[in-house]
């Protein structure tokens, strides 16, 4: 019952994050912003509305906020939100977990390329470059943190005999992971200083560029798809800083969605005090994270001892 319950909660809750990361950057501009509940009214506002497509465009088009959606809600059912076992499990479950994330970015971009339009070609190839720097720091990670715990399964990390966790004994290791991986979340979700969500300057969006096209319900499924997969990357630091082993699993959740809520503010303040990077500087901080994981892990081989 607890992880359906959790479950049930990070679906829930998942476009109400988003909302704290615009009370930030509305309070460091010196603006009330918009209310917590915005992502719920823009997705009940989308649904509502109907969908428009290109005389260009194929089934492809269509196929890509679907699966896009289905791949990062997939996701969440393998996450052990606040300690509590997820819904399922096995080992080798995390190579699934990142290639499903992969595999939904792929269909995305493919319902940009579909559209024939060179804007969304150029915000597509981006993407593709990018994200591939990203994946060189998250299988580091996976292959670090199989070094710690000799485990595949994702939810063995934070639920096992040995979790890892930065009060652990790897603890200095791990803030080397903690930074790369935030830096890892700002680069897949398209945030600053890699993207600029609110920027509508086709030359420089990326991800933005790619759903210029899409309208009404399909929108609503790539926006609540991007909320999932930011709440995942958020979750996934949250569980390193803190193993939730209370006794009570309702106190292991309100401090789970309480340092969850600091990672968004974190997020937050990085897009308030950070301009995006030219495109030729993103490259270097996307590898400057797998620079961090790589010395993390270099670290626990002994070299220096």
């Amino acid at each position: 019952m607890e992880t359906y319950i959790s479950l049930i909660i990070a679906i829930l809750t998942a476009p109400l994050f988003p909302g704290i990361i615009l009370k930030v950057k509305a309070f460091f501009a010196g603006k009330q912003g918009p209310p917590l509940l915005i992502k719920y009214y823009t997705i009940f506002k989308l649904l509502r509305k109907g969908s428009v497509y290109s005389t260009s465009s194929t089934f492809v088009f269509k196929l890509g906020p679907i699966l896009s959606f289905a791949t990062s809600a997939i996701v969440l059912l393998f996450f052990p939100f606040a300690g509590i076992d997820p819904l399922f499990s096995f080992h080798g479950d995390v190579i699934v977990l990142f290639y499903l994330m992969g595999m939904g970015r792929f269909f995305t971009v493919a319902a940009a390329l579909d559209t024939a339009s060179p804007f969304e070609g150029m915000g597509a190839a981006r993407e593709v470059f990018f994200s591939t720097l990203a994946e060189i720091t998250i299988f580091t990670v996976l292959i670090l943190f199989y070094r710690f715990n000799g485990s595949l399964g994702f939810a063995e990390y934070f639920t096992g005999q040995n979790p890892i966790s930065l009060i652990g004994s790897s603890g200095a290791l791990l803030i080397f992971v903690i930074v790369s991986m935030f830096m890892v979340l700002l680069t897949e979700n398209s945030r600053v200083p890699v993207d600029d969500p609110a920027t509508h300057l086709e030359l420089t969006m990326i991800h933005e560029v790619m759903i210029l096209d899409h309208s009404g319900p399909d929108l609503a499924l790539i926006e609540l798809g991007s909320f999932y997969k930011l709440f995942f990357f958020s979750a996934f630091i949250t569980h390193i800083i803190c193993p939730f082993t209370l006794a009570n699993s309702a106190a292991n959740l309100l401090m789970f969605y309480g340092i969850l809520s600091m990672i968004y503010v974190g997020i937050g303040v990085t897009e308030s005090i950070m301009a995006r990077f030219k495109m030729d500087n993103v490259p270097k901080f996307i590898l400057t994270s797998f620079a961090l994981v790589l010395f993390a892990a270099i670290l626990t081989m002994g070299v220096f001892q």
